[in-house]
């Protein structure tokens, strides 16, 4: 019997209610730049994962471990292309 209560969908989105209050601390309060952007990217991350997870339902159907795969993948196609891009501009080429 399916639950008639969205209670994970809920619980998802206070979390990211949560996660969105925990970077806009960054604009309001006096941090560093290095605090302030190590906290936008982990509450970015966490917030990614949580949409990817709850709401988009990645890991609930038989084929979970290849889409899994494809996020990993496209997360390191990303880096490396970011990386990358930033190693050619440190160099001023």
């Amino acid at each position: 019997m399916s639950e008639l209560f969205p209670r994970k969908q809920v619980m998802g989105f206070i979390f990211s209610l949560v996660l969105t209050a925990a970077a806009l601390t960054v604009y309001f309060l006096d941090f560093s730049f290095a605090v302030g952007m190590t906290i936008l990217l982990v509450t970015a991350f966490v917030q990614a994962a949580v949409q990817l997870v709850v709401f988009m339902h990645a890991g609930e159907t038989e084929d979970k471990k290849a889409i899994y795969m494809n996020i990993y993948y496209a997360v390191a196609i990303a880096l490396v292309t970011i990386l990358g891009s930033l190693l050619i501009l440190a160099w001023d080429m």
